[in-house]
């Protein structure tokens, strides 16, 4: 029930496109030969020269740099936070333990 069903390949030849039919006075064209295929070169496409890799490392340096002091100053802020809450109940709890002692 899950198993693919593939078509059967096709086994017929593909058709051949017709050929226009030279007018009278017009000269009949030469066949010319296909264009050649370009090779691809066997070198990667993108090489780093040294200050290509020097600007690659610097910034690569520059975004881990800016992510972490985004990160560091989020996580500061939730701690101040959470010391911020804790100091007002603790503040709270002390001034309805004297409301109930008065």
């Amino acid at each position: 029930m899950f198993t693919p069903k593939y078509p059967t390949p096709d086994t017929a030849p593909p058709p051949a496109a017709p050929m226009p039919a030279p007018a009278a006075n017009t000269p009949v064209a030469s066949v010319h030969a296909p264009a050649p295929v370009l090779q691809t070169p066997a070198r990667p496409t993108v090489q780093l020269t040294p200050g290509g890799l020097i600007t690659v490392v610097a910034g690569g340096t520059a975004v881990v740099l800016v992510v972490g002091a985004v990160l560091v100053s989020l996580l500061l802020a939730v701690a101040i936070t959470g010391v911020s809450v804790a100091l007002v109940a603790v503040v709270l709890r002390l001034l309805l333990k004297d409301l109930h002692n008065r």
